[in-house]
């Protein structure tokens, strides 16, 4: 068996000099009928090492479950990553940002008796070790010292920019070795000094994460760690985007000449993203450094590999500074891209949201308002009622919105409330009253800072007019699979829609003989979800700058497929589209 370990200038790989020239490929953000081809475009644009990370809250979506199917199943893609004859470096967090949900912790956690997240609390250190133990029959049989890919793996993740607790620190330590794991540990942290000190142990190896200045940082980090091998292990060679910014880009020529210097140098490197994929479903995170922004759909990245894994400029100018530092067959390269089909079609059924939640309800009662993590529900839609009496002047007002609220009055819309412009308040139509129902949209959970793990739904008080309003009740809207929401359609009369009112389900079947991806246009919709075979896209926004929603090709079949739509404002042309080409939106040039 092969054996890998941390030498003093360099990593040994038995006994001889190894570079590690790795890419950021995360599992649960690529369907795994791609997995092989996306680590397959890795190796043949230079990699030797794919990295993950593991996204507990994706594995654990209750305390009692713990899933590796499908497209969680982290040991089928370690697996295809040793058969592409490539390394691997495994992240498990538990705290892993990423810009995903929760930032990877289960949202469930923070009701386990009030555990006090990435620190040595016993509570939460109780519910790490469960996690931990779970993954243990898929990582230690796959280390590179019994013969499988793995060769690193990372303690934490950036944790000098959140805390300084070094018993817990030690104690990941510890529990990592508990359960099996003997490849060398790793840190990460941004070549600060504070965030070198405290977010490191003097038996673990320090790496760094930036996308610039690679000399200055290298010395940063080799101050700090006089031995051992040089890494950035998360080399920044673009950015994710947020509901109504711009998208990011940086140029080609630029992001190589980074790398360029970065292996001149003589720094190992893991590529992130070498290929960023898609925030699926309800899995994207936001920030909150003041104002809310939450994370769109697509995490492109502006990667080498793009969302539906075709080499960039960027893939083809690192291909040429890897050769420098690795053996290239020039005539193993990715097959061009082929031009995705344009298809319209018309929807040709409709059902109302309210429709389909009056059949599906479940509703909470109590007398002041409550989080829907308090429910159990923790992410997606909830819907919260009570009865109210409309003054001649009425103003409802809530104390917290998270996230976004749309306020509907005996099933009339009359306003929506938004996190991100901090909205709290509007006006009821004078001199009514009857059934208020708020349409509450969790818009995806902070992934980095103090705002980790904070519940959602309408926090704190509701007042009208001032006085406070009681006597609620709250109901998850379940739909994370389209299959109910298929079911519901069924008995709804064919006919052409013109135009959508939402909140309203739309649907379409339309045929795709022609194998490959599709691209969903967004352009004639407002806001909401989309489905492909019962596979939630994610979601769209008017405000962009995602403009088109991914479609794998592998959820596709010849005939028969299904597109159902939540549009939760208003369409006035009711078409589905597809497109040629993936629109992620405005740059800032």
């Amino acid at each position: 068996m092969s054996r890998f370990t941390i030498g003093e200038q360099d990593f040994m790989l038995n006994g001889k000099p190894h570079r590690i020239l790795a890419g950021a490929l995360h599992y649960f953000r690529v369907h795994p009928d791609q997995w092989a081809d996306r680590i397959r475009k890795a190796r043949q644009m230079g990699l030797n090492t794919i990295e993950t990370y593991v996204a507990w809250n994706m594995h654990a979506p209750t305390p009692d479950t713990f899933d590796t199917t499908g497209g969680l199943d982290l040991g089928r893609f370690l697996d295809l990553v040793a058969a592409e004859g490539l390394h691997s470096i495994v992240r498990p967090g538990p705290y892993i940002c990423a810009e995903w949900d929760n930032g990877g912790l289960p949202a469930w956690l923070f009701g386990s008796g009030n555990p006090v997240i990435r620190s040595s609390d016993p509570v939460y250190m109780n519910l790490v070790r469960r996690y931990f133990e779970q993954l243990a029959p898929i990582l230690v049989p796959r280390q590179i010292d019994a013969g499988g890919p793995i060769i690193l793996v990372q303690i934490e993740n950036e944790y000098g920019a959140y805390g300084a607790d070094k018993d817990y620190l030690q104690e990941l330590v510890e529990l990592n070795r508990q359960i099996g794991l003997s490849v060398p540990f790793t840190t990460v942290d941004q070549p600060e000094p504070d965030m070198l000190d405290n977010g490191s142990l003097p038996g673990l190896h320090k790496t760094g994460s930036f996308g610039s200045r690679a000399k200055e940082r290298l010395a940063t980090l080799r101050q700090h760690q006089p031995t051992g091998p040089l890494m950035c292990s998360e080399f920044w060679v673009g950015w994710f985007d947020h509901w109504g910014a711009h998208h990011h880009t940086t140029a080609a020529g630029q992001a190589a000449q980074e790398l360029e210097d970065l292996l001149a140098a003589g720094a190992s490197v893991n590529i992130y993203m070498f290929h960023g994929g898609t925030n699926f479903g309800f899995t994207n995170g936001a920030n909150d450094k003041g104002v809310f922004q939450p994370t769109v759909t697509s995490y492109d990245y502006d990667s080498p590999l793009d969302e539906s894994g075709h080499p960039t400029a960027k893939y083809w100018a690192f291909r040429e500074i890897l050769a420098r530092y690795t053996e290239l067959d020039e005539h193993d390269v990715p097959a061009a891209k082929e031009e995705a089909c344009s298809l319209e079609l018309p929807l040709t059924q409709e059902l109302s949201l309210w429709d389909y939640f009056d059949a599906t309800a479940d509703w909470t009662g109590s007398q002041e308002l409550t989080s829907t993590d308090a429910m159990g529900h923790y992410s997606g839609f909830s819907v919260y009622r009570t009865q109210v009496q409309a003054s001649a002047q009425a103003v409802l007002e809530f104390e917290e919105v998270r996230d976004r609220a749309q306020v509907f009055l005996n099933r009339q819309h009359v306003g929506t409330l938004s996190r991100d412009q901090k909205e709290t308040s509007l006006v009821l139509p004078a001199h009514s009253g009857g059934t208020l129902e708020v349409l509450l949209e969790d818009q995806g959970r902070v992934n980095y800072g103090p705002r980790l793990g904070e519940p959602k739904g309408l926090i704190g008080s509701a007042r009208l007019n001032g006085v406070p309003l009681k006597n609620w009740q709250v109901s998850p809207l379940q739909l994370l699979a389209g299959g109910p929401v298929s079911q519901a359609f069924d008995g709804v009369p064919q006919q052409q829609v013109e135009v959508l009112a939402g909140p309203v389900f739309a649907r379409a079947t339309f045929d795709h003989p022609v194998a490959g991806d599709l691209y969903f246009a967004t352009h004639n919709w407002s806001k909401g979800l989309v489905w492909v075979n019962g596979f939630c896209l994610g979601r769209y926004w008017a405000r962009g700058p995602q403009q088109t929603l991914y479609v794998p090709g592998t959820l596709l079949k010849p005939t028969g497929n299904e597109v159902l739509v939540l549009e939760l404002h208003s369409a006035t042309r009711a078409m589905v589209s597809f497109v040629a080409e993936h629109n992620l939106g405005h740059t800032e040039s």
